[in-house]
């Protein structure tokens, strides 16, 4: 039995932009950890692996920071030193084809086979507990990688374990960029394993005889792209006949993304009550909370998020709200005030609204100002 890691996706060096300094910083060391967690479950003598394969996107970009390419170097200079087969190929986030591209900045260097070609073909062999291995793969290089010519990919005819290997687009055509593939290649092709990267989302395919697999993006890079918290773990029968796709779950910081109609909630400190009770009890997650529904009252999203900033590691406020009720706009407009005064200024703009992007502009004015008659600033 041979036991391969599946890695794709790590996009390390990314950083959340999203949120401050600080804690940007945290989130991105954090991240940035994944791949020595992944190497330490490799080399854990329980877990029997074999093989890493990184299916492209290895890094967030083409050329990350020096000290990310150095210690990612170092980590997988462990598996290389443990005899563990190592197979990199470049994504296209971390595309090789700019001249100070990390691989061909460190290509001569890099542990175990680094894939360099610009078309399909078989880059190693390996022979792991006594079965051989055959692996098959392509590193997209703008201007010399000919996806049309992607019909017909290369296996050799000898006895043993074929893996393809591909950071790509499978039967959809995203652009040369995203490398297309087609799921009927790959099955003429009969690999046994199809090793895939660059979609986000586990995914497992049929391919004639053979599986094609998206690992997905372990950890976070945001709520629209959560992550699967799960290692892809690859099990190779002795003939090379089968392959059994397992997951193991790796513990990565969660992501609630959560929704509260406003339309029954009477104020704004309930409201505070309403969104933690909504988002959960973890103290250590990232919280975007959405507020649907009419308000009876005028919603300050900067207040809300501050009261519950210290809660959790981070709270996102998105107002999707439908404005203001009936009922709420003829109270404040009824008011012997300066607030009332402006209330009823902004209710005559709207009634005589040119278009919808007017009155979207409008009512983000009302939003903001109400807010900073609240004393709360009124930011968005």
């Amino acid at each position: 039995m041979l036991r391969c890691l599946h890695l794709a996706d790590l996009h390390l060096g990314w950083s959340p932009s999203e949120l401050p300094g600080d804690k940007a910083r945290a989130r991105q060391h954090e991240r940035d950890l994944l791949l020595k967690r992944a190497v330490d479950f490799a080399l854990a003598p329980d877990n029997r692996i074999n093989m890493v394969i990184i299916a492209g996107d290895l890094f967030e970009s083409h050329r990350p920071d020096p000290a990310v390419a150095e210690e990612a170097v170092r980590q997988l200079g462990r598996l290389a030193r443990a005899g563990v087969f190592l197979v990199t190929v470049p994504g296209n986030h971390d595309e090789i084809t700019y001249h100070d591209s990390v691989y061909r900045q460190r290509g001569d260097s890099w542990p175990g086979v680094l894939v360099r070609n610009p078309m399909p073909e078989m880059v190693a062999s390996q022979s792991l507990n006594g079965t051989p291995v055959f692996v098959y793969s392509l590193a997209y290089t703008g201007g010399l990688t000919r996806t049309d010519e992607l019909q017909s990919l290369p296996r050799t005819a000898e006895p043993g374990i074929h893996i393809g290997v591909f950071h790509g687009s499978l039967d959809w055509d995203a652009g040369d960029r995203s490398l297309p593939i087609a799921s009927q290649a790959l099955a003429a092709a009969e690999y046994h394993y199809v090793a895939l990267g660059h979609i986000h989302k586990h995914g497992k395919f049929k391919v004639g005889k053979g599986l094609a697999v998206y690992p997905g993006m372990v950890e976070a890079k945001g709520f629209d792209d959560p992550g699967t918290g799960e290692l892809t773990v690859v099990e190779f029968s002795d003939t090379g006949a089968a392959a059994t796709v397992k997951t193991s779950p790796l513990p990565v910081r969660k992501h609630v993304a959560t929704e509260i109609d406003v339309s029954a909630v009477p104020s704004h400190d309930a409201l505070v009550d309403a969104c933690r009770a909504t988002a959960g009890a973890d103290g250590d997650a990232l919280v975007r909370i959405t507020l649907k529904g009419v308000p009876s009252f005028a919603i300050d999203v900067d207040a809300l998020a501050g009261s519950l900033q210290g809660e959790f590691f981070s709270v996102e406020v998105v107002d999707e709200t439908t404005f203001l009720s009936d009922e709420l706009g003829r109270q404040l407009a009824s008011e012997p005030t300066v607030r009332g005064y402006f209330v009823r200024r902004l209710m005559a703009k709207l009634e005589h609204a040119a278009d919808e992007r007017e009155r979207k502009v409008l009512e983000l004015a009302m939003r903001k100002g109400l807010a900073a008659f609240q004393g709360r600033g009124g930011k968005r």
